[in-house]
């Protein structure tokens, strides 16, 4: 398994890094769309759609919905996002309670849509938008920044829950996930928000609000994971899909990220880091 995770991992990230930080806005919009639906097509086995058919409309009416959002202001589409992960913290809070409210198969394939969908917005919103930071203005090192985010606190998280993890986050959604993992994660960000800022020749306010940023995007980042697995608990899967050898499927490795980039789009928007740009 271990070398199967490690040749895909070497397929994968030379196409991850070449679409992602070497296309054109337009071609970022086109590769980040192909990995959202594709991840639409996962969501609909996890909503209960089982049928390729479907799946493949499913994914479809996602394709369709990104195209038609292309000129739609996207900083409505990152508020709206803020407000379903505030409404997520209080589904994964309560499981298995609360189950029966949006266990239709039709009430989860919306919830892909409000996972889904922003997270595309707020790529597209970073990579479009004009970026100013300490001495940086690369939009392109938002995007890095967000995805050093996630693995960071991925990494703490799991090097804190190992150490200290006795008190346990979400029990009934993922048994392995601990309160001492979260805070070590948080304690991380914060690491990497100084040594970035510090790294972009931030003022002292800078840095401050940063580490605020981050802090508010690694929580999140941990309600990303937290929903994709209650879903799955829900649906009895381990997996999304097995699109990825030895890696799952697409939102198995984009479930923190969905939940992280419109997070950290609206607040770093807000505070007037990053504004909107034009195709």
């Amino acid at each position: 398994m271990l070398k199967t995770r490690i040749i895909t991992a070497l397929i994968l990230a030379p196409i991850a890094i070449g679409g992602i930080f070497f296309t054109s806005p337009l071609g970022f919009a086109l590769f980040t769309g192909a990995i959202i639906t594709l991840g639409a097509w996962e969501w609909a086995n996890m909503s209960g759609i089982e049928a390729q058919p479907g799946r493949v409309i499913y994914a479809a009416v996602v394709a369709a919905l990104l195209y038609g959002l292309l000129n739609v202001p996207s900083v409505a589409v990152l508020w709206l996002a803020v407000i379903w992960w505030l409404v997520c913290f209080w589904l994964v809070r309560r499981y298995p309670a609360g189950s029966d409210s949006w266990g239709a198969v039709p009430v989860r394939a919306l919830m892909g849509l409000l996972v889904l969908i922003p997270a595309w917005v707020g790529l597209n919103h970073l990579r479009t938008g004009g970026f100013q930071f300490g001495d940086l203005a690369d939009n392109r090192l938002a995007i890095l920044y967000i995805f050093l985010v996630v693995w960071v606190a991925d990494i703490g998280a799991y090097f804190a829950g190992r150490a200290f993890g006795k008190a346990k986050l979400a029990p009934r959604v993922s048994p392995g996930k601990s309160w001492a993992g979260v805070w070590g994660g948080l304690a991380a960000v914060a690491l990497l928000a100084v040594v970035a800022s510090q790294l972009a020749g931030a003022t002292p306010v800078q840095m401050a609000l940063l580490i605020v940023a981050t802090l508010a995007t690694g929580f999140v980042s941990v309600l990303g994971d937290l929903l994709e697995s209650m879903l799955k608990r829900f649906r009895g899967i381990k997996d999304s899909s097995q699109l990825l050898p030895g890696h799952g499927g697409i939102m198995d490795r984009i479930d923190s990220l969905t939940a992280a980039i419109p997070v950290f789009a609206l607040i770093i928007t807000l505070l007037g880091w990053l504004t909107t740009g034009h195709w």
